[in-house]
């Protein structure tokens, strides 16, 4: 019998992970496939959901689908899922058969790091689709062909650009998540408020639409990164979510009272001060570290924290941006936050000085200082 193994947390399960599985029965011609939502995974840090609510999530994606079961295994067992664990388990229960276990080719490419890949390889053949791009895959297989001296087996599916943070970001900000997982969970996560932020919810009312859903891709782009630069989930999406709040106020705003405008800053800085005030008086935030990335997200300035760099640059590259160069500046995002930060910032102040704009100094403080910071690494 042919067997497979999709394990994940499931945060939530969206409908890349049903297509997945439905690839992988045609293509490795599998009898049975069980689906593992984690306890808890090494290392990864997001919105808090119980893993019952994953469990079941789980099962109203994948209800229907012949030879598909979803597992508790994991959550039974408590504590942090390794899957050298689970691997070794199901050897046992399915002895002589053949397993699989299904991963997309990001954690292919991260598979050597993980725990005892040794005993995972003695029970089960790894199998790796492509999620977004071909070309993932066959780097993905390249590197754990050179690292771990082994085959993987592939299957041609080559998927949508949907991730768990995507759909936490959108769901966290009352976005429709529609077009990302099925009506059924859908409509779990509404009936239990699951990621819902409902003290940001009144951030909308003080924007236009359209620069209401510049927000939104500004948050979908910091919780999407959140992991690779280590930035807490939560205190990205709220300080996306008031990057802009104060973009259309003025001085006789009533949101503003008490509020000390900034003598000799350019009118398209001011927003960051006034936006920063307005976020701890008017939504309560009191965090030190989300008011400072709201305060400096348009000018940067020197010794910013990981969360400030994120909200700069996620602001400067969310997917609606279409300037000559962002592409560019995404890949080098994408390599290293702290390279990525200074080529926004020196792209800033070469196109400031191309349109004869007034340049903030603190720009230019926090390129020299990311500068002097990259010489010394």
């Amino acid at each position: 019998m042919n067997i497979a193994i999709f394990g994940g947390s499931f945060n939530p399960v969206h409908k890349e992970h049903v297509n997945i599985v439905k690839a992988a029965i045609r293509a490795l011609s599998l009898d049975k496939v069980f689906v593992v939502p984690t306890y808890e995974t090494p290392k990864k840090e997001c919105a808090p959901v119980s893993a019952q609510d994953r469990l079941n999530m789980c099962r109203l994606a994948f209800a229907g689908i012949d030879g598909v079961e979803v597992s508790d295994i994991e959550i039974q067992r408590g504590g942090v899922s390794y899957s050298y664990i689970t691997c070794e388990e199901f050897a046992k229960k399915f002895y002589g058969d053949k397993i699989y276990f299904i991963v997309g080719a990001d954690m292919l490419e991260s598979f050597p790091k993980w725990k005892y890949t040794d005993r995972i390889l003695n029970c089960v053949t790894i199998a790796a689709c492509a999620r977004e791009r071909e070309e993932s895959l066959q780097k993905a297989v390249a590197v754990f062909r050179k690292s771990l001296k082994k085959e993987a087996a592939t299957f041609g599916y080559v998927g949508a650009a949907v991730s768990a943070s995507r759909v936490r970001a959108l769901a966290a900000l009352g976005e429709s998540i529609s077009d990302y997982v099925p009506a059924s969970v859908e409509k779990y996560i509404k009936e239990r408020g699951l990621y819902v932020r409902p003290e940001l919810s009144g951030v909308k009312n003080y924007l236009s639409p359209v620069r209401w859903q510049h927000v939104v891709r500004v948050a979908v782009c910091a919780v999407e990164n959140c992991r690779r630069t280590g930035v807490d989930e939560r205190s990205a999406i709220t300080a996306a979510a008031l990057h802009d709040c104060a973009k259309y106020l003025t001085e006789g705003s009533p949101e503003l009272k008490g509020f000390d405008f900034p003598a000799k800053v350019p009118p398209m800085v001011v927003h960051q001060y006034s936006g920063a005030y307005v976020a701890e008086k008017i939504f309560g935030v009191s965090d030190e570290n989300v008011l400072d990335a709201i305060r400096f997200h348009a000018s940067g300035k020197r010794d910013m924290s990981a969360l400030a760099k994120l909200i700069y640059l996620s602001d400067m590259l969310e997917e609606g941006r279409d300037f000559d160069g962002v592409e560019n500046l995404r890949k080098v995002f994408m390599k290293d936050l702290d390279a990525g930060f200074a080529a926004a910032l020196e792209h800033q102040i070469k196109y400031l000085k191309s349109v004869g704009a007034e340049i903030y100094p603190l720009t230019e403080e926090a390129l020299d200082f990311i500068k002097g910071k990259q010489n010394d690494k």
